[in-house]
């Protein structure tokens, strides 16, 4: 008897039965099961991530801690758990069948959505919202926003619902950077009301849109709604200091002050609380400076704020920038980096601001020092990384050549000197490198007194972290910020030295042997040799190596002709690219000019000289001063005729060429590349010779020596192709048919000979591999029929296309615009030309209705650009490139299938069916039948489970 009962309630809780009493079962069951210990999982991952977490002060804060990268990995074996318990949850308690139905009845409108509905289980949905949510705050934006677009289509009769839906999917479109899919799903939702139980999830969506996109208003109102909807205070506190800074941001002192004086009353951890009051003396700065720089100056001064003393010095700076005071400004900023602690984003912040004041200035050494450092410190995303990195990059080049012109202007200064003044700036150099010494010595004792502290104390390594290590598992060499560091580390150990092979050895002329490869015993008993006499030389003079002595620099003063010579020759080399640099990279034209006079003016008879007359006169031609540009022209003609930038500028179509040079070397590179390929061969010759007489210089100048190159080769002239090929890998090492160059190149060296002429690339949509079959009992005809598998194929050029971003831009439209079907996307990257082909079409109207909405894509058909589009049934895709080439596949389509009329309807937007029903589901055709009214009190209707507050938005 009691086994019949337990039979009997376990078949009356199956989810293939569809009661009050089975809805009311699995809703009880999986709440406070599996349910219950997901949401328990989520709060516990959610309460990790927000302790874990650390802000970036210095930029504007994300709303939620997963849109800091580093804070993604913090609880993810939290959220894992939950999105195994909640999908446990859905997999057991999901009630799909439909429920019996009395056709005695008359079903109303809210009956017929009842029955319309896909899932039956009222209390599931916080099982999907939770999945989701998990999956969101664990960094998995794609996979919320697909759990989250399946949870509308799920429960699109029920509005609440669907408007917590779509704004959760809404936050993943915002968090990926989706912006027109974000505004997508907002426009759709502000179509409809948006039901109160949904309100406080929109608001928190629109002001992290609001937020992300600029719209400082909107995302100001939007957060105080949500300050109001939020009940922990750690949160209220960080949405009031997002508030406090958008204020600051846009100039509103007392709004932004009163903003971050809500954040210190809620009393949140120190970190937070510090950084409101650091803001606070900011924006009130203007009204009473001295007293702010008081108050921050007593705040760096008690030890609870030691390891924020970059932060305290910034503000300090801040404030007196803000009163014009730059040379204290940047005292206090130089003060601020030399006292970090923690070489995070604040200094790296710290050092920018620096570095912008040192650049404006002029003085780009200390830019330099200034720049190399912040690399290494910001974060890549940031949208001014690339120009910062950029001036890192020109200062490293500028800087050495500089300094190398300061030196020898400073030596010979010395030299010109009575010798007792002499004397007294070299005392006073000694003086300054035994200070640093001792300096540098007391920086190392606390860097090793640091270091010996975090290994003690592993827990706090967080705060002195390198930075925002955003690609950790990065190889070395591909993350730009340990590069920074590691040459500053560099620079600490072994001083500045050029970029070269071999930059400790002291004897570099080692000549290959015959095989290629050094004599690496010849080459260790050199080096050793030449150890052995520089430790004779200092044991017999160690007053010449040591750099604290007058003797040391004595040495090196340009006393004799020789010298002086010599010294000029440094200057002279140093001085004009460093130029150069300054007028086209750094776009000082000021002081590129005054370098330019200077070195002509100090040698006025260089052999360099014609290329600074060059720059001057495009430089007085720029700024429209014609005649300092006509006399530049002058005296470059007049001194060096023969020089290449003479003939340049004598050139009669020079002006011609700087209008529409650009246009007419195209369209000559263009009628050159169609002579070859139709292998008019005087015409390609004749074309290369009229470039470089109007195009010497021109961008597509290695094209036209390389396109001659092969019309040689093809003529059989293989030793003048040869020559032609040198010439653009040697001259054009960089460009982009230099590396094809040196390839044939080495082949001809090796004796090699091409099979047959060489081709241009369009003859590959022309080429199949297989050579058509003598056997004629074997069939590799085309099929014709449009009702099976199709699929649509992306085909280009390897070198024409970027495959790995198309690749992710297709991904990105099938998934944003195809929600309810599974495309496959398959790359085949086999040579000449490469494949993207998307599967899973049923017939041929689907894909082609995919491509016509591809190519209707404003975003897809820049991407497109250079592929070529076939639509091929999956029989006939093997047959593609093989047995019938590209060319013959099209023609073979505009025959037979692009003629044919197909469905007009739309065929990939329909959803699939998620529960297969044997029977049609109701519709309001049945309203018109003679049924009886059925009582609102039915058994049959839903149990409603009141929405109650989400604690953790």
């Amino acid at each position: 008897m009691i086994l019949l009962l337990a039979i009997l309630v376990a078949a009356s809780c199956s989810t293939q039965r569809n009661n009050s009493q089975t809805r009311m079962w699995h809703a009880f069951n999986a709440r406070y099961n599996t349910y219950f210990n997901a949401s328990q999982a989520f709060i516990e991952g959610c309460d990790e991530q927000e302790r874990g977490n650390r802000d970036d002060y210095t930029q504007l804060l994300p709303i939620y801690a997963v849109g800091n990268k580093q804070s993604r990995s913090i609880g993810t074996s939290h959220f894992d758990c939950t999105i195994e318990k909640s999908e446990k949850a859905i997999r057991r308690h999901s009630i799909k069948r439909r429920p019996e139905w009395n056709k005695q009845r008359r079903k109303t409108k809210a009956d017929i959505e009842w029955l319309n509905r896909h899932e039956y289980n009222p209390f599931l949905w916080r099982a999907w919202l939770l999945l989701g949510k998990a999956q969101f705050h664990a960094g998995n934006f794609e996979e919320s926003a697909a759990t989250f677009g399946y949870m509308a289509r799920l429960y699109k009769t029920q509005p609440i619902i669907l408007a917590r839906a779509r704004a959760w999917q809404a936050k993943c479109y915002a968090e990926m950077g989706w912006r027109y899919e974000t505004e997508d799903l907002i426009t759709n939702q502000r179509r409809d009301s948006i039901p109160r139980q949904a309100v406080a999830d929109w608001d928190f969506t629109l002001a992290d849109h609001y937020l992300r996109t600029g719209q400082y208003a909107d995302a100001t109102r939007y957060l105080m709604r949500c300050i109001r909807h939020e009940r922990r205070r750690q949160r209220k506190a960080r949405l009031w200091y997002i508030v406090g800074q958008i204020e600051q941001h846009q100039g509103h002192s007392q709004q932004a002050f009163e903003a971050y004086r809500h954040v210190v009353r809620l009393q949140p951890p120190y970190e937070l609380e510090f950084n409101a009051r650091i803001s606070q003396t900011e924006v009130m700065a203007s009204a009473d400076a001295k007293g702010m720089i008081r108050k921050l100056q007593r705040m760096a001064a008690s030890d609870n704020n030691k390891d924020y003393l970059d932060q305290i010095h910034y503000a300090i700076g801040n404030i007196r920038l803000a009163q014009r005071d730059t040379l204290q400004a940047i005292a206090s900023y130089e003060e601020g980096a030399r006292r970090s602690t923690r070489n995070g984003t604040e200094k790296g912040a710290l050092l920018l601001q620096l570095a912008q004041l040192y650049w404006q200035r002029e003085a780009y050494a200390d830019a330099r020092r200034c720049y190399s450092e912040a690399v290494g410190l910001i974060d890549t995303d940031l949208p001014y990384y690339k120009e910062v990195n950029r001036r890192s990059e020109i200062l490293d080049q500028l800087v050495p050549l500089t300094d190398a012109v300061h030196l020898e202007d400073s030596l010979q200064r010395l030299v010109a000197m009575p010798e007792a003044d002499r004397l007294k700036v070299i005392d006073r150099h000694i003086a300054e490198l035994k200070n640093a010494e001792r300096e540098a010595k007391r920086a190392q004792q606390d860097a090793e007194m640091q270091s010996q502290w975090e290994t003690q104390n592993p827990k706090n390594n967080g705060m002195s972290a390198v930075g925002n290590d955003t690609k950790a598992s990065t190889w070395y060499f591909y993350n730009p910020q340990l590069v920074s560091q590691g040459r500053i580390r560099f620079e600490q150990l072994w001083g500045k030295r050029p970029n070269e092979d071999d930059w400790q050895r002291s004897n570099r002329s080692v000549v290959p042997s015959l095989n290629g490869e050094a004599d690496h015993e010849t080459e260790v008993d050199a080096d050793s040799a030449k150890t052995t006499v520089s430790a004779t030389d200092t044991e017999s003079d160690t007053t010449q190596l040591n750099p604290f002595t007058r003797e040391y620099h004595l040495a090196q003063l340009p006393f004799t002709a020789e010298q002086k010579a010599e010294s000029d020759r440094k200057m002279r080399e140093a001085l004009l690219p460093a130029a150069v640099i300054m007028k086209d990279k750094v776009e000082n034209l000021a002081l590129a000019r005054r370098m330019f006079t200077y070195l002509v003016d100090r040698w006025p008879t260089d052999s360099l000289n014609d290329l600074a007359w060059y720059h001057l006169y495009l430089m007085n031609a720029r700024e429209g001063r014609m005649a300092d540009a006509d006399s530049a022209l002058v005296r470059l003609q007049c001194q060096y005729p023969q020089s290449e930038w003479t003939q340049l500028l004598s050139n009669p179509y020079y002006a011609d060429n700087q209008r529409f040079g650009q246009h007419l070397e195209d369209s000559l590179y263009a009628a050159t590349y169609e002579a070859f390929c139709q292998e008019r061969y005087q015409e390609v010759a004749a074309n290369v010779q009229l470039s470089a007489q109007r195009f010497s210089h021109g961008a597509h100048r290695s094209k036209f020596l390389f396109v001659e190159a092969l019309s040689l080769l093809n003529e059989g002239r293989v030793d003048k192709s040869a020559q032609q090929l040198k010439r653009v890998v040697e001259d054009y090492p960089d460009s982009e048919v230099g590396p094809m160059a040196g390839h044939i190149l080495r082949g001809l060296q090796q004796g090699r000979r091409p099979q047959g002429a060489m081709r241009p690339k369009d003859d590959i949509w022309r080429q199949h591999a297989l050579a058509e079959s003598s056997d004629s009992t074997v069939v590799d005809t085309l099929s014709l029929r449009r009702d099976v598998r199709f699929a649509f194929v992306l085909a280009f050029h390897p070198d024409s296309v970027n495959q790995n971003q198309l690749l992710y831009e297709l991904a990105r439209y099938n998934f944003t615009s195809y929600l309810v079907r599974n495309f496959e996307i398959a790359v085949n990257s086999e040579d000449p030309v490469h494949r993207l082909t998307v599967s899973g079409f049923r017939s041929y109207d689907e894909a082609l209705q995919y491509a016509r909405h591809l190519y209707e894509t404003p975003q897809m058909t820049v991407r497109l650009k250079g592929c070529r589009r076939i639509i091929i049934s999956e029989d006939n895709l093997p047959l593609l490139g093989t047995q019938y080439s590209y060319d013959d596949y099209d023609r073979f389509f505009q025959e037979t299938l692009a003629p044919v009329k197909t469905d007009s309807h739309p065929l990939l937007n329909s959803p699939e069916t998620i529960v297969e029903q044997s029977a049609d589901r109701e519709t309001d055709d049945d309203a018109d039948e003679d049924q009886l009214p059925m009582p609102s009190s039915s058994p049959d209707q839903p149990i409603v489970i009141d929405f109650d507050d989400d604690f953790y938005r």
